[in-house]
């Protein structure tokens, strides 16, 4: 079955704690170099048939209402290719 990703991030003119939670606790742990860092979610749908625009429309309409808050959140929608 074919998958849509939607890639949801904070904007970027949002505070992110979460993501200064994070950049906090790498150099802790050893790890060095990182710079910023920004944490968001990704929702991956799968769909029964074809992915077309209408299917894509769709799911742009979701992610507007549904998997993200357009106030403080962008969003992405790609498809994944699968791999066999």
């Amino acid at each position: 079955m074919p998958k849509v990703v939607v890639d949801v991030m904070p904007k970027p003119e949002i505070l992110d704690p979460q993501g200064k939670a994070v950049l906090g606790a790498l150099p802790r742990l050893g790890f060095d170099g990182v710079t910023d860092v920004r944490q968001g979610k990704r929702f991956e749908l799968e769909v029964a048939g074809e992915v077309t625009d209408e299917v894509l429309a769709q799911v742009h309409e979701m992610a507007g209402t549904l998997l993200s808050n357009p106030v403080i959140e962008n969003f992405t929608v790609h498809v994944e290719e699968s791999v066999r």
